[in-house]
């Protein structure tokens, strides 16, 4: 599965970027507001840090004919930017013109197998399925990427299921679970799948044994 981080701020993507596992970066609207930078800087930016990564950056108009103008714009920046559509109707329509001209779409917003379905016949290279937002209102987002993963595999499309919105570690193992081809997050979430306490405390047990037997990596200058 691919790991995706969710963010605007450069100094995330540089972090993450270092450990040498994401392959590509989400941006929304929200996201490049916060970071208070200019919108192309960013996403070139994160483009520079991430070779080769996919880097979403999305259109803000609603209708379709302003959409069509803001996202060739988006597109002609970087051979690595994927445009973000959300799921409205000037939007799907926006996404069979761009998946026309060979520009990679990622249809966003998206909350049930419908929704994706219309995305997935549009030729949307991602389809971001947002599960959080759906868990904050007392439903289970994660049966919705699986449908979706199944729909997808089922009928043969080439669209690969994102799952957006993550809040937690866990969601990215049921994403795992349900089979999505990529999960974006935020750096903290991120941060967190390194963690577990046996792995801090196996970690501890075997530095505390080094240490009290003296041991050293690096033999002493002038020994054999």
């Amino acid at each position: 599965m691919k790991l995706f981080l969710d963010t605007g701020d450069v100094d995330e993507v540089r972090k993450a970027a270092e450990w040498g596992v994401i392959d590509g970066v989400t941006t929304n609207p929200t996201l490049i507001a916060k970071s208070g930078k200019g919108f192309r800087e960013t996403v070139l930016k994160i483009c520079d840090l991430v070779p080769g990564g996919a880097i979403s950056a999305e259109v803000v108009a609603t209708d379709y004919d302003t959409m069509l103008k803001e996202a060739m714009e988006i597109a002609s920046w970087h051979e690595q930017i994927v445009v973000k559509v959300p799921l409205i109707e000037p939007g799907i329509r926006l996404v069979t013109s761009l998946a026309e001209r060979g520009v990679r779409t990622n249809v966003t917003l998206v909350f049930t197998v419908s929704q994706a379905l219309l995305a997935a016949k549009a030729g949307a290279t991602f389809i971001s399925n947002f599960v959080g937002r759906v868990d904050d209102v007392s439903g289970d987002g994660m049966e919705a990427v699986a449908a979706t993963v199944d729909m997808v595999e089922a009928y043969g499309y080439e669209s690969e299921v994102l799952v957006a919105s993550v809040r937690h570690p866990q969601h990215v193992v049921q994403a795992v679970a349900a089979r999505a081809h990529i999960a974006t997050m935020p750096l903290g979430v991120m941060q967190q799948l390194f963690k577990h306490p046996l792995t801090d405390l196996g970690l501890k047990r075997f530095l505390d044994d080094w240490n009290k037997a003296g041991l050293s990596i690096f033999e002493p200058s002038g020994v054999a």
